[in-house]
């Protein structure tokens, strides 16, 4: 009898010795999965594997902490229950922190199951899972529990680890983004300050952030005239500084060959909206002068008005049209042109100039503007873009809620 007794021992301890056994090699196989990286689902099926055919579980539902609701990540066996449904359910043991008896429960949901195993990272319940006809013996239920509770832990670490990795990817790849973006944007950025006999120009660009959508640019056509414009393109990053790259090289390309303003704004609409398929928008100021007739010929396409500054007057540049990349055909075009005077000051702006933070900002608007350029027309173009930024800054006493471009010309 007692060699029979001794026989028994002898087997129930060979059988748990290779039963943990088991369990190390499945913990080592799902190491070496995580270890290459092997995608999410593969890692999934793998656990429903040992699950189904080494211990035998019948039913299994696993949920994962998303943003603030959780998510069913694996499911096998029975009815399939709707996630809230399993999440109400659990609720009651969001301070339990062992593997807990279900099939008890008064609840119509955890009773189909025989155990609540929850998952908890730094004293916080991130996942739960439910395991049910779970066939195992008395003596083996608590090792079964915690190697399932163990294996779990293992996967949903390389899940975090995974998400941690493609989120630092994410950042990187938009950092990535912005430098070139910057890039472009550097090379959408003329001399800012320029001088001949014809024409003094100073530009003030002040993003709001790595990188913005403005643009402007002065060109010299010939020797008596030349052209400059400012523009703002909706959105921000490397694909407006693209549209806006793309806008530069079609504006360059046309106004070399093309003399009427008219027909160049309607080339560029055109361009940038077979580019974003009118996803994004352009607004412009373009403008031309001629120094021997002292004729200015403008189009406003939806931007902020230029502002003429003359003889102790200030007249804001209107005429034009609506902004580009929203019509296939531009549903009306008023050229705007105009005598210039010797010694005349233009003023051309974004609208980051006008929109600031605080409620400073309430007591800065066209008027005070148009006010400012009454009292400091006079002034070089140098000057009279730092006198407004200094001015601004004591009015508003907020800052820009968007990139702010000055480019002030003076005709002689």
């Amino acid at each position: 009898m007692q060699l029979d007794n001794d026989r028994s021992g002898e087997a129930e301890l060979i059988r748990l010795l290779l039963k943990r056994q088991s369990e190390l090699n499945s913990l080592l196989e799902v190491t070496r999965a995580i270890n290459k990286n092997t995608a999410t689902p593969v890692l999934i099926q793998m656990l429903e594997v040992i699950l189904q055919n080494y211990l035998q579980i019948g039913r299994f539902r696993f949920l994962i902490q998303q943003d603030d609701s959780f998510v069913c990540i694996s499911k096998y066996g029975g009815a399939i229950e709707p996630v809230s449904a399993l999440h109400r359910a659990c609720i009651s043991f969001k301070k339990i922190k062992v593997p807990t008896p279900v099939s008890s429960h008064s609840n119509n949901v955890l009773k189909q199951y025989d155990y609540f195993i929850p998952i908890y990272h730094k004293s916080k319940a991130i996942a739960f899972a439910l395991i049910g006809n779970f066939n195992t013996s008395a003596e083996m239920v608590s090792n079964d529990l915690t190697f399932i509770q163990t294996l779990i832990n293992v996967i949903l670490v390389a899940l975090e680890n995974k998400k941690l990795f493609k989120e630092r990817l994410q950042s990187e790849r938009f950092q990535r983004e912005m430098e070139l973006a910057v890039e472009v944007q550097n090379m959408l950025v003329p001399v800012r300050i320029h001088k001949d006999k014809g024409v003094e120009i100073d530009a003030r660009y002040l993003p709001h952030q790595n990188i913005g959508g403005d643009y402007f640019d002065f060109i010299r056509l010939n020797e008596h005239e030349f052209l400059w414009c400012i523009a703002d393109v909706s959105g921000k990053g490397i694909s407006a500084a693209l549209l806006m790259a793309n806008f530069q090289a079609s504006l360059h390309a046309w106004a070399t060959v093309e003399n009427d303003l008219v027909n160049i704004v309607e080339r560029l609409n055109k361009i940038v909206l077979n580019n974003t398929k009118g996803e994004r928008f352009i607004t412009l100021f373009l403008a031309k002068y001629n120094e021997k007739t002292r004729l200015l010929n403008y189009i406003n396409a939806g931007h902020n008005p230029s502002i003429l500054y003359s003889k102790g007057e200030a007249v804001q540049l209107k005429l034009g049209t609506t902004m580009l990349g929203v019509f296939e055909e531009l549903p009306f075009i008023n050229q705007g042109e105009i005598d210039i005077d010797p010694e005349s000051l233009l003023f051309n702006y974004t609208d980051g100039l006008m929109d600031y933070e605080y409620q400073g900002a309430k007591s800065w608007n066209e008027d005070k503007l148009l006010k400012f350029l009454l009292q400091h027309g006079e002034q070089s173009p140098d000057h009279f873009n730092q006198s407004l930024l200094d001015h601004i800054k004591v009015v508003t006493k907020g800052k820009a809620i968007d990139d702010i471009t000055l480019l002030t010309l003076r005709i002689f």
